[in-house]
């Protein structure tokens, strides 16, 4: 378990920081990791940063945190693509209150928007692990929640770094924003579902169109912290096969080939 822990720090991209506010017991650490990459236009990118700081605002997911064991959870928050933006990263935060869940929501509504190229899901994934290790709170579960709209195509393997999260013990849910064909054959909610995410009650949401992203964010939140999961994932073909978890990495070689 320490080799892993050890493993993930050193895949991350950015070196995490303890907010220092003290920590204890609660019922989720939640690392919300957001793809900011190039293949979403700046409209695109506007309304997810709209979605996350509706969702955390919002009465239901209010709820949700206090009708926790402990009512109250730890969340951190970041964005990537093919590297962690680290000016995006907003470290642990103690949300116990609706106070407290609008104070972290308008530190998000105040970043800079940004986009940068390459989609690097394995180093988000490493990201948020490294920043669960670190982070001054103890958790009843840990949770990475993953949004992206294509495939891994920079950084180490997906599925790799993936196991060694949850060989740590942590959860990775994933919402697949898929608005334009993302290049994974079946589907990128099949590759997420395949490639992504882990761990007991692992889940991921599709969004098909950039207006629902909002009401999905909420839901995947609500779902997270209460340890919920959906009652239908993803609906796969029995005989279908699994995603190449490399697909990505192999189409972004091909351009250069060419």
């Amino acid at each position: 378990m320490l080799a892993t822990l050890a493993m993930l720090i050193s895949l991350s991209a950015a070196t995490p920081v303890a907010a220092g506010l003290g920590g204890g017991e609660v019922d989720v650490k939640l690392v919300l990791a957001v793809d900011t990459s190039r293949s979403m236009d700046q409209e695109e990118v506007r309304i997810q940063r709209e979605g996350y700081v509706e969702a955390l605002r919002h009465r239901e997911f209010i709820d949700a945190v206090t009708g926790g064991l402990n009512g109250r959870i730890a969340i951190s928050y970041f964005e990537w693509a093919g590297y962690v933006v680290p000016d995006s990263v907003i470290d642990w935060h103690m949300i116990e209150t609706e106070q407290d869940a609008i104070g972290f929501a308008d530190k998000l509504a105040q970043r800079p928007i940004t986009t940068q190229r390459r989609t690097s899901i394995s180093t988000a994934i490493a990201q948020g692990a490294a920043m669960i290790v670190s982070s001054p709170y103890s958790g009843r579960r840990q949770v990475i929640d993953v949004s992206g709209d294509g495939t891994n195509n920079s950084g180490n393997p997906v599925a790799q770094t993936r196991d060694k999260a949850v060989a740590a013990g942590i959860i990775i849910n994933g919402l697949a924003l898929m608005l334009r064909p993302s290049g994974a054959p079946g589907g990128l909610d099949n590759y997420y579902a395949d490639c992504v995410i882990g761990g007991p009650g692992s889940f991921v949401l599709p969004v098909y169109k950039i207006e629902d992203f909002a009401i999905a964010v909420r839901r995947k939140l609500v779902l997270e912290v209460s340890g919920l999961t959906p009652p239908v994932v993803v609906g796969r073909v029995a005989d279908q096969p699994k995603t190449d978890c490399m697909i990505g990495e192999r189409q972004w070689q091909d351009m250069f080939d060419r």
